[in-house]
């Protein structure tokens, strides 16, 4: 099972909206996809249809160690996609890791439960520096970090994501390897110099740091992705071809290009995906 968080330290850069795409797409592709909302904000956990709601969720998991699947794991309307709910309502979690001996490394100690039943975990993170962020990332196998096509979120990103990546180096003594990042560039504007400026910029300033790396793909700025989450469908059932006179690719064609990127190795189910044959029955109600 490949774990993959969705971090920044600013909010409102795309995370949800990316892990729940991606998501979405890795279902339809075939593959076993877990989504675990780690967002004390939780709207991953209301994204899509369920079809089936467990009693428990994050909390459950981290503070009781719960490992029963029916209890944690709830059921999308989409095929192959599943979520561990976050509930921590009151903001406890990160109290209580902070102070426990294991609590940058306890999700990364209780995915293994996980780990038979799933292809890939994307972990949807908070806005701000956390304890809770530091686990998601300690417990990854790659991390994505988002980022908009301004000169203050990029700022931003050296300021709070890459010193979070640097903080947590010393794990490094306890065999865990912090891993590699891959920034997004997230809600391009169908004409933007500016973005393909700080791209640039971005490449230029981490070409000697083989462990950050700047994606080829990246997320335009279409009414597609609102739309989509308004609906509660992955992006690629809503824009499965590109409309007439727009040079913006369709949804599809970025969110398989993405998929790729990430998962080379799944190539072949990506380019097979097709939105129109795979839409939710619309008899479905969010649950």
């Amino acid at each position: 099972m490949q774990v993959i968080s969705i971090i920044s330290t600013k909010g409102g850069v795309g995370k949800t909206t990316t892990a729940a795409n991606l998501g979405g797409f890795l279902a339809d592709a075939g593959l076993r996809a877990l989504l675990l909302d780690l967002d004390v904000q939780p709207t991953l956990s209301s994204y899509f249809t369920l079809l089936a709601r467990a009693a428990g969720g994050i909390y459950e998991l981290l503070v009781f160690n719960e490992q029963d699947p029916e209890r944690l794991i709830s059921h999308t309307a989409i095929r192959g996609l599943d979520l561990i709910l976050s509930n921590d309502d009151q903001g406890q979690l990160n109290t209580l890791l902070l102070h426990a001996p294991d609590g940058r490394v306890r999700l990364r100690n209780l995915l293994p439960h996980f780990a038979p039943h799933y292809d890939v975990l994307l972990i949807d993170t908070q806005g701000a520096r956390s304890v809770l962020l530091e686990m998601a990332v300690l417990a990854s196998d790659l991390a994505i970090s988002p980022v908009t096509p301004e000169i203050l979120a990029a700022r931003e990103l050296r300021r709070g994501t890459l010193q979070l990546i640097e903080d947590i180096a010393p794990f490094r003594h306890l065999g865990i390897t912090p891993p590699p990042l891959r920034l997004l560039i997230n809600r391009v504007p169908p004409v933007s110099s500016s973005a393909r400026l700080i791209q640039q910029t971005l490449q230029q300033i981490f070409r000697d740091q083989p462990a950050i790396q700047i994606l080829t793909t990246d997320i335009p700025a279409i009414e597609a992705y609102p739309r989509a989450a308004t609906q509660a469908l992955p992006v690629h059932r809503v824009e499965y071809r590109r409309p007439s006179g727009r040079v913006t690719p369709a949804a599809i064609e970025t969110m398989c290009a993405l998929a790729g990127e990430l998962f080379p190795q799944w190539i072949d189910r990506f380019a097979q995906v097709d939105g129109r044959a795979t839409r939710t029955p619309s008899h479905a109600q969010r649950s």
